[in-house]
């Protein structure tokens, strides 16, 4: 299982975020992760970052896909391709009717089908083949070709079953959120090899290397505790028996979190994306550990 870390972007300087990044990359992580949200745009910054951060691989989990068709986000996503050296990971997801139809206005009506169609013209588009496509959900046509550039892997932000068939089926496999390893284990490891085996999860999981586990426990659910009420996230945190985003995350000192996190490789964990969560000195402490552990799973 490899290592990867999520550094948090809202309200920081390109020079800040950047440092983050030359740390993770000096102490040999495997990616850092990037979000789209109501900040950066993940993709551009990426972009910023390249030539700041010349060896380390990049991640954005996840682009949301109805306010991009999939022409334009193939041609973004190839632009980062040549810029960074190859070494971007996209990772797309559906979001959530409170944002999709709440902010955007759009239609979110029959997202699994949607999604399927928005893959099957993205994948080849971002492998320079042309597209001729006049669907039900989507129509495109024409080639987005960038020298240099190489498809990057994709990633589907999956879970529900549906969902998760498509990214076995068409993708390198998932990203996932508010999902511990026994939910990993009996529902998204089976579910991905189903489609087909041995596909990518990366688990994304808040995480604070801590001496006050339950400060941070009350700390995830006072900045992440309304994810529990989006339908998507209700129904995995369902599965596992979570009350909410709070009782999914890593917590402890150094052994108790390194113990946590081989469940999640034995689980099927390809990748642990490390969100650091908590006060400024335990989200320290937890980057700290994270730089750590490539000593201890393969990068």
């Amino acid at each position: 299982m490899r290592i990867g870390l999520w550094i948090e972007d809202a309200a920081r300087r390109l020079d800040e975020i950047a440092a983050d990044a030359r740390a993770a990359q000096d102490h040999g992580i495997s990616r850092i992760w990037f979000s789209q949200r109501d900040g950066w745009d993940s993709l551009s910054l990426i972009t910023a970052l390249a030539p700041l951060v010349p060896r380390i691989r990049f991640g954005v989990g996840v682009v949301p896909i109805y306010p991009r068709h999939p022409l334009a986000l193939a041609a973004q996503a190839l632009s980062v391709q040549a810029a960074t050296g190859n070494r971007l990971t996209l990772g797309i997801g559906s979001s959530h009717p409170v944002i999709v139809e709440g902010q955007y206005g759009l239609s979110m009506d029959q997202p699994a089908k949607y999604l399927r169609s928005y893959v099957e013209i993205l994948a080849p588009l971002l492998a320079g083949e042309p597209v001729d496509v006049e669907g039900a959900k989507l129509t495109a046509k024409g080639r987005v070709a960038i020298d240099g550039a190489l498809a990057p892997e994709l990633l589907v932000a999956a879970l529900g079953p549906r969902m998760l068939q498509i990214a076995g089926e068409l993708t390198a496999g998932t990203i996932t959120s508010w999902a511990g390893p026994e939910v990993i284990a009996d529902y998204i490891r089976p579910t991905l090899d189903k489609a087909a085996p041995g596909k990518e999860i990366i688990a994304c999981v808040c995480v604070a290397v801590t001496s006050e586990p339950a400060a941070a426990h009350q700390w995830i659910r006072d900045h992440y505790g309304m994810a529990g009420s989006l339908p998507a996230y209700r129904a995995i945190l369902d599965r596992g028996s979570a009350a909410g985003p709070e009782d999914t995350a890593v917590l402890g000192d150094e052994a108790e979190v390194l113990r946590q996190l081989q469940r999640f490789a034995d689980a099927g964990a390809t990748e642990f994306m490390i969100a650091p969560v908590g006060t400024a000195e335990d989200q320290a402490r937890t980057i700290a550990f994270a730089h750590s552990l490539t000593a201890t799973f393969t990068s």
